[in-house]
């Protein structure tokens, strides 16, 4: 049994609307797909724990599920980790060695990263990631491995991921109670990147965006390394929560509107297409036209990226001429676009685009998994810190590309 789990790698996503479990087997070629579970999330709420048995419970069937599928006990996981309580900071630090030069070991580079993150914090806050950007030595920077190289002075800036003490053991205690280890916590939109972001686009500056149901968690890469993470407080919910509202129709019912026809550019629907609306209680049901659905939906994603492009701005990370945010397929479903971005969409695939490497997109027939781009990530992390070998992911999910047009 011991060799049969060390073979086997599990990720967890305990959303605010989905808990979602992905099983892989771990082979000379890379991880191969066994499993996964997808089960409505109870007891959570933007990324928090706000009833330990519920969330407990979604998780143990959604374990089931995929113990089922994969003919497998699930006993260890990664647990990805997101929300309001996530908090992004750089910091640098570093360390002399005196008058003559010495080479570069080991040890002095953990020193210097130790010196970097050496920082006050509050008591209910922990590192969850400690990210190194790159290393000085002496008068030169942008060095990404200094091992050997000779220098007086090495000097290190550093990306810090924290979070809530309490909310990230929440999901833990969660996680456990539903039988399962957690070997390690990963920040989500970190996973999402190691399954998403080619080495050019990370090179280049880009920004991530994770679109969940109750916030939108953003990660920015420039030359190579994360330099910004931050949480926007909109997600999904909001959007339904607005069509629910606006048209004051039940927010389930909602939720099938936004889906079905949702579209954040009245321009682009014709006038006389209608929806069929339910009312509230024993009303009947009425036809509003899908403009007015349109209405309601583009206030609020104009809202969410001018939101984005503000928190760039004011970090200064908005000064590359043209960014690629890559927004993983979670929430909204929505087929138009605000003025400030363009969606590139790929045919086949509905309201949604994909981007699959040709070679690996006959994976999008098996079960055509909703929501599993951040469990790859999640797994492609855990190898990456397991041994450097090649990976090879199940390419599963349609993931939209959206590009800035400008700063």
């Amino acid at each position: 049994m011991a060799n049969q789990q060390a073979s086997f790698m599990t990720a967890i996503d305990v959303g605010s609307a989905k808990t979602c479990i992905l099983l892989a087997e771990v082979t000379d070629n890379g991880l191969r797909y066994r499993g996964h579970g997808l089960t409505d999330s109870r007891g959570s709420r933007k990324g928090v724990i706000v009833d330990l048995e519920k969330a407990a419970s979604s998780i143990q069937r959604a374990v089931e599920q995929a113990e089922d599928v994969a003919g497998a006990p699930i006993e260890h996981a990664w647990v990805g980790i997101a929300g309001s309580h996530v908090r992004g900071i750089n910091s640098h630090g570093g360390i002399s060695f005196g008058t003559r030069t010495r080479e570069i070991t080991r040890d002095e580079i953990r020193l210097a990263v130790d010196k970097a993150r050496a920082i006050p914090l509050p008591n209910d806050r922990e590192i969850v990631h400690l990210l190194p950007q790159e290393f000085i030595l002496d008068d030169q920077a942008g060095v990404h491995d200094p091992l050997g190289m000779m220098a007086t002075r090495l000097e290190v800036r550093v990306h810090i991921i924290t979070a809530a003490s309490s909310a990230m053991q929440n999901v833990v205690t969660a996680v456990n109670r539903a039988g399962v280890h957690v070997d390690d916590t990963v920040f989500e939109p970190l996973g999402c990147a190691d399954s998403t972001l080619r080495s050019d686009e990370r090179e280049m500056g880009v920004c991530l965006a994770d679109l969940g149901a109750g916030s939108t968690d953003l990660i920015v890469f420039q030359e190579g390394a994360v330099s910004h993470s931050a949480v926007i407080p909109i997600g999904g919910d909001h959007f339904t929560s607005d069509l629910s509202v606006g048209m004051c129709t039940p927010v389930a019912e909602a939720e099938k509107i936004k889906k079905l026809y949702g579209n954040v550019s009245a321009t682009l629907i014709p006038e006389g297409n209608e929806v069929e609306v339910p009312s509230v209680g024993d009303r009947p049901s009425r036809l509003l036209s899908q403009r007015f659905v349109a209405e309601i939906l583009e206030p609020r994603a104009c809202e969410l990226f001018e939101m984005m492009r503000e928190n760039l701005r004011h970090h200064a990370t908005c000064k590359f001429r043209h960014q690629a945010v890559q927004r993983h397929r979670r929430i909204t479903h929505l087929v138009g676009k605000p003025s400030p971005v363009e969606i590139v969409r790929v045919p086949g695939f509905g309201h949604q685009t994909t981007r699959v490497p040709r070679e690996r997109r006959e994976w999008l027939q098996v079960e055509q998994l909703a929501r599993v781009t951040l469990r790859q990530g999640l797994m492609r992390h855990a190898e990456i810190s397991r041994q450097p070998v090649p990976i090879q992911l199940v390419w599963i999910l349609a993931t939209d590309a959206i590009k800035f047009l400008s700063c």
